[in-house]
């Protein structure tokens, strides 16, 4: 996972990565003790603040140049769980965390709970110091039926890196296009915009009228996920480039998938009766799904 720290006298960042917690431990007389310091909207208490500095005083030097995350406590909430911990940083300049993506394991290193957290309000971690900060888990971060009260960890998740997005063709693709449409269908992909983490949307390809006046609609299917994408039914809707509905049907797919971080292209025919306007502009359509599906 990589964070970022300011270089001295410079604009530029440079990338960090981070260690364990029991990777970050120092072992000799080398270990660095951090500063503790509260950031304004934790809005502790007095009280809770004198807890704080204690549960910090017991915690083990850090080797150098080291990012390190360390569970204080679980509060179990209602309709969420709130893990508190200290983010502890020794190298000498402050680091910044645009998001955290956390995991909350157990004792045999199994995942409980997972969630990426926006970090924009706090802003940086200064040098050699240590801040307190509660991550809550809603019900749909948590993996589990509960975490348990003792025996979790907090860590840092560190994610593989996506695959490079690429071209998912069918086996009928395959066997239709030459080495130069294939090569053209690549460059499209490639050059379409970056797809979010769970994103599925269609982008229009080619449409054309057959000659029995029903229309083929050759559209990219992209799928941002890190998953395989199964489609059963599929409604769609084609708009030419007055923003009027051309057509629009429901595709009964079976046995379609489209493949993880990749983008396959398709050819839905919408048959002469569901062809609401006869002498479309091409110039510029899309194909999307409906509002009410």
């Amino acid at each position: 996972m990589a964070f970022f720290k300011k270089k001295k006298n410079e604009e530029t960042e440079e990338k960090i990565e981070t260690a364990t917690a029991e990777e970050a431990v120092a072992t000799n007389a080398d270990g660095v003790y951090t500063k503790l310091l509260f950031h304004p909207s934790q809005n502790y208490s007095t009280a809770q603040t004198y807890v704080l500095k204690f549960h910090h005083e017991q915690l083990p030097s850090l080797k150098p140049n080291q990012i390190s995350i360390s569970g204080i406590r679980l509060i179990q909430l209602k309709e969420k769980s709130v893990i508190e911990a200290f983010i502890r940083n020794t190298l000498d300049q402050p680091v910044q965390f645009p998001n955290l993506d956390l995991i909350v394991l157990d004792e045999a290193g199994q995942a409980l709970a997972k969630k990426s957290f926006d970090m924009s309000i706090m802003e940086a971690i200064p040098a050699l110091s240590s801040m307190p900060w509660k991550f809550p888990f809603e019900k749909e971060n948590i993996l589990v039926d509960q975490i348990p009260e003792d025996g979790w960890k907090i860590a840092f998740e560190l994610k593989q890196q996506p695959k490079e997005h690429t071209l998912d063709l069918a086996p009928s693709w395959e066997e239709q296009l030459t080495p130069e449409q294939r090569e053209h269908l690549e460059k499209v992909v490639s050059s379409l915009p970056k797809l979010g983490e769970t994103e599925v949307n269609f982008m229009g390809l080619e449409a054309k009228f057959k000659e029995d006046n029903s229309l083929a609609a050759s559209v990219l299917i992209r799928n941002g996920n890190m998953k395989s994408i199964n489609i059963e039914q599929l409604p769609l809707v084609v708009e030419d480039a007055k923003g009027d509905h051309v057509c629009q049907g429901s595709f009964a797919l079976e046995d379609f998938s489209v493949k993880a971080n990749s983008t396959k292209p398709w050819t839905f025919i919408f048959p002469e009766a569901l062809v609401q306007k006869k002498d479309p502009d091409f110039s510029r359509w899309k194909v999307y799904i409906p509002d009410n599906n």
